[in-house]
């Protein structure tokens, strides 16, 4: 049997300017990996198998073009970056983007910063290449979720629910503690509303009802336990059900496919479920 990986204790953390970190959470649980194909890598056609790309901008008109769920073939500008990008498969971070991304560098100063860096590593054949381009198109991706919580790009959904200044804390605490009851009179206080206000409002920005995204959050993290070879009673533990049977339920209820069969399934594979095969 596979060995899950142990859930670290978690209290909320703030960064530098004393907000809270809206990310850290979702990324230590959904492993962002990227993979940049050497330039000229590519396909009939010219067109690179790849779902980041950024456009090479000589007259100062790089853009960053993004498909968070699926790569395509691509045969836009030259590309002076092609990459394939996992943001942890059926993740709340890839279903939280839109289909495609597209954000001019010039107007992200912080994320052109390292998509520069990116480049110029891309394109110089040094010592360690392979790594540090791999390494630094992660970054890039993190400094675009970044860049679209803080100027708001996204209308709607968990990106949006980050940027809004109330919702953000009751979103960070669902993210950072999911073995605890939260209910909505907590999450309420939280985001400094009243309990109706808060539900109407997380409704029209996140798309769902905080009861649905805490239940859908912790069957996430329960499907990847499970599939990695966690036990379903100290699963149903860490994401505050009553118990296995209990878990179970909802698991199948939600998935189609019932804990014992997804263990089976596991077994048959011979390996971890990956979360690529969770979708």
């Amino acid at each position: 049997m596979n060995r899950a990986a142990k859930t670290p204790s978690r209290n909320s953390t703030t960064n530098s300017t004393g907000r809270p970190d809206r990310l850290s959470a979702l990324l230590e649980r959904f492993r962002i990996r990227a993979q940049v194909f050497p330039l000229g890598d590519s396909i009939g056609g010219g067109a690179t198998v790849a779902n980041l790309f950024i456009s090479d901008g000589t007259d100062g008109s790089s853009t960053l073009h993004f498909y968070p769920r699926g790569a395509r073939s691509y045969a836009g500008p030259a590309n002076a970056v092609s990459a394939s990008v996992d943001t942890g498969g059926a993740s709340p971070i890839a279903l939280a983007l839109p289909e495609r991304v597209e954000v001019r560098l010039v107007d992200a100063p912080a994320l052109a910063a390292v998509a520069d860096i990116l480049i110029d590593e891309a394109r110089a054949p040094r010592c360690g290449r392979r790594a540090v381009v791999d390494r630094l198109c992660e970054v890039v991706v993190i400094r675009l979720l970044r860049h679209l919580i803080e100027t708001g790009e996204a209308e709607a959904g968990l990106l949006a629910g980050l940027a809004h200044p109330n919702l953000a804390p009751a979103l960070i605490a669902i993210h950072e503690n999911p073995e605890k009851p939260l209910g909505l009179e907590d999450l309420a206080a939280r985001a400094a509303m009243s309990r109706t206000h808060f539900a109407n409002t997380f409704r029209d920005v996140v798309g769902t009802t905080p009861g649905q995204y805490i239940t859908d959050w912790r069957l996430t993290l329960a499907r990847i336990e499970i599939a990695a070879g966690a036990p379903v009673k100290a699963v149903a533990r860490r994401v505050c059900f009553s118990g296995a049977a209990a878990l179970s339920r909802a698991f199948t209820r939600r998935f189609g496919v019932s804990p014992r069969q997804l263990r089976t399934d596991t077994a048959r594979l011979g390996e971890p479920v990956s979360q690529e095969s969770l979708r």
